[in-house]
C-alpha cells in the first residue's frame, strides 16, 4: 500500500468515525428528551438554550443527565449567555 492509499484509508476511517459519533450523539438527544428525570429538571426552552453547549463542551457525557449537568457546571465560564442564564436560575 502506498502513501496515497494509506492517507485515503485514514481519511475515510476518520470520516466514518466522526459520522458514527454524530449519529450516536443525535440518537442520545431523543433519549434525553424522553427521560422523565431530565424533563422534570428542565423546560424545553432551557434545553434549547443549552443544547449547543452540551454538544460543544460535554458531548462525551451523553446520555447521562447527571454527568452532563456536572460537566456544564464545571464549564460555566464557557457557556453561552443563554445557557448561563439557565444555570443562574
Amino acid at each position: 500500500m502506498n502513501d496515497r492509499q494509506t492517507k485515503f484509508m485514514t481519511r475515510g476511517f476518520c470520516a466514518a468515525a466522526a459520522a458514527g459519533f454524530l449519529l450516536l450523539g443525535l440518537g442520545a438527544v431523543p433519549a434525553l428528551a424522553q427521560d422523565s428525570k431530565y424533563n422534570s429538571i428542565s423546560t424545553p426552552e432551557q434545553r434549547r438554550a443549552c443544547r449547543p453547549d452540551v454538544y460543544r463542551l460535554c458531548a462525551g457525557e451523553i446520555p447521562s443527565v447527571a454527568k452532563i449537568t456536572a460537566c456544564m457546571r464545571r464549564n460555566k465560564a464557557n457557556l453561552s449567555e443563554a445557557c448561563k442564564a439557565v444555570f443562574d436560575q
